[in-house]
């Protein structure tokens, strides 16, 4: 497994009403803790006067990093049927909030899985679902009288060139897809004064 499904890019303030509640549901694709944590206060920040914020996220190839918050809602009634669009979708790297504005009206726990799970559906179906390929940087070191020979075979490989340092010992950092890590790194062990690290 060298991919993995997400959405585009963020899709923002998706409405839902309910018995006079308002539910603003919100999709980040994210690839570390940083990115979930900038997401989740944006839209606490743009929200401060919401009586909720439930989210869900997944993150890593399988979405083995994941998390669920009823953020006070009754347990089970908020994050899960979140997590569950997440699930339906086959998405990962996406955090999805929802965000209420209590409209004086109780929805009881059914009515409360039914909104959250609508919210994140409306919002997810906005997303543009993408494939992507899992990527790793290498580093590598050479005579710069070589740098034909590496670019060439960067080229062949679909990396992409972050920074090119070329000293008299030059040196490239690439992002490369990991599913042909293993030739690239071949290709380039076969080279003389040429040495990298992943």
């Amino acid at each position: 497994m060298f991919e993995f499904k997400t959405i585009e890019k963020p899709i923002e303030n998706t409405l839902l009403k309910e018995k006079g509640s308002k539910f603003i549901g919100f999709a980040f694709p994210v690839n570390n803790e940083e990115e979930l944590k900038n997401a989740l206060e944006k839209v606490k920040n743009e929200h401060p006067k919401a009586t909720h914020h439930c989210y869900a996220f997944r993150m890593g190839l399988n979405g083995e990093n994941y998390r669920a918050n009823d953020d006070g809602e009754p347990s089970g009634s908020a994050g899960l049927p979140i997590y569950n669009q997440l699930l339906a979708n086959e998405i990962t790297n996406v955090l999805v909030i929802s965000v209420r504005y209590y409209g004086g009206t109780k929805l009881g726990v059914s009515g409360l899985v039914k909104a959250y799970k609508e919210c994140a559906k409306i919002t997810l179906e906005e997303a543009n679902i993408i494939t992507k390929e899992l990527e790793t940087t290498i580093e590598i070191t050479f005579n710069f009288n070589q740098q034909n020979t590496i670019f060439t075979l960067l080229s062949k490989y679909d990396a992409k060139v972050l920074s090119f340092d070329s000293q008299e010992k030059a040196s490239i950092l690439a992002k490369i897809k990991l599913k042909r890590k293993d030739e690239i790194l071949e290709s380039l062990s076969n080279l003389q004064f040429v040495e990298y690290k992943v």
